[in-house]
């Protein structure tokens, strides 16, 4: 059986997909992984994702975002764009 945390939920403005993140804990060895749950209408995307993948795609993903948000003078560092967080 597993452990599931919910982290965070949201929907993208462009497409209308619910986001949700959750942590993952396997009783079996205790192993951690962050899960994203991506919805699109009735489809269901899943990924469990390692620690260290998480970093990276943390990092790449942050990195991009920052660059197109300082090239369209955007949001203020820390600020979080309007989501639902329902």
């Amino acid at each position: 059986m597993e452990k599931i945390t919910r982290l965070d939920k949201f929907r993208v403005p462009v497409g209308n997909q619910e986001i949700e993140l959750q942590q993952i804990e396997f009783a079996a060895g205790g192993l951690l992984f962050l899960r994203l749950r991506i919805r699109e209408h009735r489809r269901f995307t899943i990924f469990d994702i390692d620690p260290v993948t998480a970093g990276r795609w943390a990092e790449v993903m942050a990195s991009w975002s920052q660059r197109q948000l300082d090239a369209a003078g955007g949001l203020a560092d820390g600020e979080k764009p309007d989501a639902d967080q329902g």
